[in-house]
């Protein structure tokens, strides 16, 4: 009862830390994986190696096309005789890899969505077509734009209709640090704050994480989605350089405030987001951390602090929390719990 058999639509930088930290996690299983270019599938499980070693270097990933947009694009890392997933040997070509999952979603328990969210209603769409398939299991993804939780919210009758426990927004933050606050809010009877600061280091750089970089961009001052998507990779290394390496965010949108708030742990515009990220240390340029201030139970005003360790990395800190949520949404999933969850709700409750 406790196997849990999961797919990866998506294999950049964090489907493919996904499929990697599986291997540390008990009873998960990756049966498939895809990319705009291939798919591959093995319901007795995906040789994870393979996979990654043959596509090292060679990711199908882009600055916001969708892994079945059936365009080429200039942001595509292209080697060897095929591209991303398709480089594999356990993979084959397709130009419709989510629909080719779909087609063995009966055997999938989970899926955890690891593709650009720069076209807002993108995941959202991508959950209908698994409802519309019918499929009764978890989806999960590590959407970070506030607004797309209500976009899953107006699904929600059609996901419950399909038995789908949608767990959104589940990776770091939202999700990891959106749990933490969760949790820190337990010793107050009135949650006046939540601020939110984080630190990531990419030594790696652009250009081996471009649609983590380019959906940060867009909280630029100045920026937005769209602008941030019509740059070209040229545009984005030329900001990196001009801020040294350095990019600070500020208020940004991120999904924590609308997911602490439907919790019942605050209000949204009680919840600040923001953080710094280096594209060329893998040295966290300031410890993330999560504050949370109230009144107590005893009628003092208090703060919680939640600190994560800067060894660290983004990887981790996204990839565990969200394989932890998908393997939770399995359970709540086979109790006959569906519909739209976020990371808080699975927490102790306010």
């Amino acid at each position: 009862m406790n196997d849990t058999t999961f797919a990866v639509l998506g294999t950049g930088g964090i489907g493919r830390r996904a499929l990697e930290v599986s291997e540390d996690k008990d009873d998960l299983t990756p049966v498939a994986a895809c990319d705009r270019h291939g798919v591959a599938v093995d319901h007795g499980g995906l040789d994870v190696d393979e996979l990654l070693a043959a596509t090292e270097g060679n990711i199908a990933s882009d600055g916001g096309a969708t892994v079945d947009d059936g365009g080429a694009s200039s942001g595509v890392k292209q080697a060897g005789e095929e591209r991303g997933v398709a480089a594999s040997v356990q993979a084959e070509p397709t130009e419709t890899p989510i629909d080719d999952v779909i087609a063995e979603s009966g055997a999938i328990d989970a899926v955890l969505i690891a593709l650009p969210n720069l076209e807002h209603d993108f995941i959202p769409r991508v959950a209908e077509r698994f409802a519309a398939a019918d499929y009764e299991g978890v989806l999960v993804d590590v959407l970070k734009r506030s607004r797309v939780i209500g976009m899953l919210d107006d699904r929600e009758e059609t996901l419950q209709g399909s038995g789908i426990t949608f767990v959104c927004g589940a990776g770091a933050t939202p999700g990891f640090l959106t749990g933490a606050a969760a949790l820190a809010a337990q010793s107050f009877v009135e949650v006046h704050e939540v601020d939110i600061w984080w630190g990531v280091g990419l030594k790696s750089g652009y250009e081996d994480n471009r649609g983590t970089v380019r959906e940060d961009i867009a909280h630029l001052d100045g920026y937005d989605i769209e602008t941030a998507r019509g740059m070209t990779d040229a545009e984005i290394e030329d900001l990196v350089d001009e801020h040294d390496g350095v990019l600070e965010f500020h208020d940004m949108e991120h999904a924590d405030d609308v997911l602490l708030e439907r919790a019942g742990v605050c209000d949204a515009e009680d919840v600040t987001v923001g953080g710094v990220l280096d594209l060329r240390n893998d040295q966290k340029p300031t410890t993330t951390t999560v504050t949370v201030t109230g009144e107590t139970f005893d009628g003092e005003v208090a703060t919680n602090t939640f600190e994560l360790g800067d060894e660290t990395s983004m990887e981790a800190n996204v990839n565990g929390p969200a394989l932890g949520y998908l393997k939770a949404a399995v359970r709540h999933n086979r109790a006959g719990d569906y519909g739209v969850f976020g990371p808080a709700e699975l927490m102790p409750g306010f």
